[in-house]
């Protein structure tokens, strides 16, 4: 069999349909996989194409269910020496989260990218059909190996645990803060300039095969007057929490006063953009920092941390290195 790359569709604006040429009011994951590849001519002259629908959802509406299905057949289907790597299509609203959820569970040094588009498949100049080309060159390309999932939008490529959402609206929303881009694509071309430092893929702990869902954790996002009394709902009702404080992670005297009583793992972000939370910035004992991580990526961190432990200690060193 021909070398091949796997398309992995599981909904979003890419395979969105909607009024001609409009770019809003239209409805996401209408289009399958297969139909997406009608509007991306010569992508099988770069590399052999087979596709998989895992779901055809509003990226809104991804479960961790779902998450587990997609790491599952990626780790199956990359036992397959005919395979060169993975493109993942997914809407941009939660996009960040399931690159980094696969960044950290997928048992491959194949490469594997994930794209999508702000414009639906009808909209006049559609970014997906270009995104999806792109994508597909990266995962074809031997440069993309052992760099960890990787996102591509926009010409750019991007490093799963950096990747976010920057715009509700503008065609290159996808960005990565002060990090930035990792490398860019022309045409067929790849280039790659670096490679991530933090450990990923083949080199982590987790091991999600044959799990049905993930521990249950909660972010709470802190703001003038925020009501402790939420936290301690919060609290009840999963296995652990992450807050995003302002600032380098800060909140109130009465959050803390609440936290100091919780017995279940608490993590630290900030709501702000960019920036690093420091064990040595926190305020609150027995709390653990998030490092650089947005409290969304903190949350799947803290999901699969509680896989392995709910040791504090143990937990934090596990921010250090992912």
């Amino acid at each position: 069999m021909r070398d091949r790359v796997v398309i992995l569709a599981t909904g979003g604006t890419i395979a969105g349909v909607g009024k001609a040429g409009k770019t809003a009011g239209y409805k996401p994951g209408s289009l399958t996989a297969q139909e997406l590849l009608t509007h991306v001519p010569g992508l099988e002259q770069i590399t052999g194409i087979e596709t998989v629908q895992i779901c055809n959802v509003n990226s809104d509406d991804i479960t961790a269910e779902i998450w587990l299905r997609l790491a599952a057949t990626i780790n199956e289907m990359a036992k397959d020496p005919s395979v060169k790597g993975f493109v993942v299509t997914h809407g941009t609203d939660t996009l960040e989260e399931t690159a980094y959820f696969l960044n950290l569970t997928v048992k491959t040094d194949k490469p594997v990218v994930i794209t999508g588009s702000m414009r639906p498949a009808t909209s006049i100049s559609a970014d997906g059909p270009m995104n999806l080309y792109q994508a597909a060159c990266v995962a074809a390309a031997k440069e993309a190996v052992g760099r960890g999932v990787l996102a591509v939008f926009s010409d750019r490529i991007y490093a799963a645990r950096a990747v976010t959402k920057t715009s509700t609206y503008h065609v290159t929303a996808i960005a990565a803060g002060e990090m930035g881009a990792i490398g860019v694509v022309r045409d067929e071309r790849v280039y790659l300039y670096d490679t991530p430092d933090k450990r990923h893929t083949v080199d982590t702990e987790f091991d999600v095969a044959g799990m049905e869902s993930l521990p249950r954790v909660s972010i709470l996002f802190f703001a003038v007057d925020a009501d402790p009394a939420l936290l301690r709902f919060a609290a009840e009702r999963a296995d652990g929490l992450v807050i995003a404080g302002a600032g380098a992670g800060e909140f109130s005297e009465s959050y803390k006063a609440v936290i100091r009583q919780l017995s279940i793992p608490v993590v630290v972000s900030s709501r702000i953009d960019d920036g690093i939370i420091i064990p040595d910035n926190l305020l609150c004992e027995n709390t653990i920092a998030a490092d650089n991580l947005s409290p969304q990526k903190a949350a799947i961190l803290l999901k699969l941390a509680l896989t392995k432990t709910n040791d504090r200690e143990a937990i934090q060193q596990m921010f250090f290195v992912y």
